[in-house]
């Protein structure tokens, strides 16, 4: 009677091996946003909370203040504002480093879909010397370690003139993304290389981002 139950056991063993979580199930929250899996899960799962469908205020107000100049978009998502700013007659490349995401952008764009490019913002050359670099949502969904980083990359690809502007996500959390940051370290990081010279209360977030953005563009020294 006893051979049979031990069989059982070692077949729930077995089975129960088989069944232990591998790092595909682990929750979203526990995985690195600095990888392009981490973001790929989010587009296939069709969990963008920070995709608002279409463009906010702020960014047409400054479009519509703002002398027409090649733009870049990194961390594009679904490329929103880059339909948007090629419709309108700008001069603009959008890139990711997901591949579902830039599959989700390329279809929205439909015959502009040749806009958008799978690669990585820290070694990508755009085809020509871009006037705006768009921040939305990147930022704050890089690591925290990677800030500096960034802040350095966008100086190297802006000629003195050039405007990076978007919105910024402020505020200091244990988890993310979004990673929030206080105003003093932004500060910081961008004094060696950029001035402040626009600063816009937005007043039509999304919930994951309300009452913790602003509009701000900085221009390369």
């Amino acid at each position: 009677m006893n051979e049979p139950t031990k069989k059982g056991s070692a077949a729930a063993s077995e089975s129960s091996e088989l069944r232990k979580p591998s790092p595909a199930d682990a929750p979203l929250s526990t995985r690195d946003s600095g990888t392009p899996e981490f973001w790929d899960e989010h587009f296939r799962q069709k969990h963008t909370p920070w995709d608002r469908g279409g463009v906010q205020g702020a960014f047409r107000r400054f479009a519509s203040r703002t002398q027409r100049r090649p733009v870049l978009i990194p961390g594009c998502g679904s490329a929103h504002e880059a339909l948007w700013l090629a419709q309108n007659g700008w001069t603009v490349r959008a890139i990711d480093f997901s591949m579902a995401a830039v599959a989700a952008a390329r279809d929205q764009l439909g015959a502009l879909a040749p806009l958008v490019e799978q690669a990585d913002f820290f070694t990508y050359r755009p085809p020509f010397d871009p006037g705006w670099i768009y921040e939305r949502a990147f930022f704050c969904a890089l690591p925290p370690a990677r800030r500096r980083e960034y802040v350095a990359r966008m100086a190297d690809l802006l000629v003195p003139g050039g405007l990076l502007a978007g919105f910024f996500y402020f505020g200091e959390a244990d988890k993310g993304p979004p990673f929030g940051i206080a105003r003093p370290e932004l500060a910081a990081l961008c004094a060696p290389y950029f001035d402040l010279i626009e600063d816009e209360a937005v007043d039509d977030s999304l919930p994951v981002f309300a009452g913790r953005e602003r509009w701000l563009t900085w221009c390369r020294r």
